[in-house]
């Protein structure tokens, strides 16, 4: 089926296959001693026996990744997942195994490659300042997941026999426990905001559980705060899209898929642009219910944004967006955020993300519920209800440890455990003297008591 041949100090493994038009050819494989053509020849007659054997191809790493991009991504990912993926292909992964060969990656050289991506400087990403000097692990691990995807899909094309990152080890994610403020920090927060926008996203984020691009994408059509809906304390906001930006080569490769609206951009030529795009996960798509004040806020900043917009009449571009600019156009989530850094040092308030608002507001519901998961789903628009149980598991203990305190109340509180006695409630004690003074002030009180007790 095979056979070596000696050339010069290198061997070559001689085979016949069949290529993807039914042809056959002839391929020589070379390898540097006899030893490993040996092993080589085997390997190629075993699979061939099995039926499994894909003779390697000339299609690099590259290559191979623009086609799974637009074979499989353009059908798959949203703009988001577009951009970030696009992003790991042109700055970690082509730059280091692009030129390979797609059946050159073996497991061995992705233990490698990992190891290297550790040593290699994070890019800059539209001017921001990476947070790590070199390549975290969870970017790593984001990388792992995309290209164990692509190449899932490259045995599935029959490019290769085998996934080489199915078993690689990637180095060890160790999640930090973000602070949170609480309801203290907040309501600081909150009194010292000199920023409406920044106040009213706050606002938002802590009583409806929004993540910052929901609240940026929220809409007037999708807020009820008429008198009827607050007096039936039916207040409430529908969640159904969210600001984000978005390339100009994701919408061209996506199409219209999960973009709402393309907000026209300030400056020309530019490579991205603002968009309303569908939420994350179906379950995101949700109604929340209004605090009433929080109800009235949001009546009282409509009134002044309706001030502003007769102001400047033409000038005003009017999208409907809630926490809009002055000028009625989206805001970007980076000036909240950068309002956001400034109230905290000028408050002297913990240092926090924008984002904790939002884990903030989920441990608050959790305490004052009980721990109705259900309900704080609901609201926080999770997919699936284990990721509130894992991120908020503190909250949850809190109750199961007052569980613990009631049963023992109730159980194990006599020595016999047969002859268990709850607590009973104290009757209710008369003061006498208060009773005489009101019987002297009223005579009507004191006729009508007399005749029961004649009774």
């Amino acid at each position: 089926m095979a056979s070596i041949i000696r050339r010069k100090s290198k061997y070559s493994v001689v085979y016949y296959y069949n290529d993807e038009n039914g042809e056959k050819r002839q391929r020589w494989e070379t390898c540097n001693s006899h030893k490993e053509a040996l092993r080589r020849k085997a390997e190629i007659e075993n699979k061939i026996f099995e039926g499994v054997f894909i003779a390697p191809q000339a299609q690099t790493v590259s290559d191979f990744l623009w086609d799974f991009v637009h074979l499989y991504g353009e059908k798959k990912w949203g703009v988001s997942v577009y951009d970030s993926n696009t992003a790991l292909i042109s700055n970690y992964i082509n730059p280091i195994i692009g030129d390979l060969k797609v059946q050159d990656i073996t497991p061995k050289y992705v233990d490698q490659f990992y190891q290297q991506l550790q040593k290699t400087k994070s890019v800059v990403s539209r001017n921001r300042k990476p947070r790590n000097e070199y390549v975290a692990p969870p970017t790593i691990e984001k990388i792992h997941k995309l290209l164990k995807c692509a190449f899932k899909q490259a045995v599935r094309w029959e490019m290769i026999a085998r996934n080489p990152f199915e078993f690689a080890t990637i180095p060890k994610v160790t999640y930090k426990k973000r602070d949170i403020w609480t309801a203290d920090n907040i309501r600081i927060a909150l009194d010292e905001c000199r920023e409406p926008k920044l106040y009213i996203a706050m606002n938002l984020a802590f009583a409806c559980s929004l993540r910052i691009g929901e609240v940026l994408g929220l809409t007037w059509d999708n807020v009820h705060i008429s008198n009827e809906d607050i007096q039936a304390d039916n207040a409430h906001i529908f969640v159904e899209k969210e600001l984000a930006r978005a390339s100009k080569q994701a919408m061209d490769a996506l199409g219209d898929k999960e973009i709402i609206k393309v907000f026209p951009s300030l400056y020309p030529n530019t490579s991205t642009r603002l968009i309303f795009k569908t939420p994350k996960t179906d379950s995101s798509v949700r109604k929340v219910w209004l605090p009433k004040t929080v109800a009235y806020i949001l009546r009282k900043w409509k009134q002044s944004q309706d001030e502003l917009r007769e102001i400047l009449g033409e000038e005003y571009q009017d999208y409907n967006i809630v926490v809009a600019q002055p000028n009625g156009r989206p805001t970007e989530n980076r000036l909240i955020e950068d309002a956001f850094v400034e109230l905290k040092k000028r408050a002297g308030l913990p240092n926090v993300v924008f984002h904790s608002l939002r884990h903030s507001s989920t441990t608050y519901k959790l305490k004052l519920n009980h721990g109705d998961l259900k309900a704080t789903q609901g609201d926080t628009g999770h997919a699936q209800i284990d990721m509130i149980t894992k991120v908020y598991a503190h909250i949850l203990d809190e109750d199961r440890k007052i569980n613990a305190q009631k049963f023992d109340m109730a159980f194990y509180k006599g020595p016999d455990l047969r002859k268990v006695e709850i607590p009973q409630d104290k009757a209710p004690t008369i003061d006498l003297q208060a009773l005489v003074e009101q019987l002297k002030q009223s005579p009507e009180l004191a006729s009508t008591l007399a005749a029961l007790i004649a009774k």
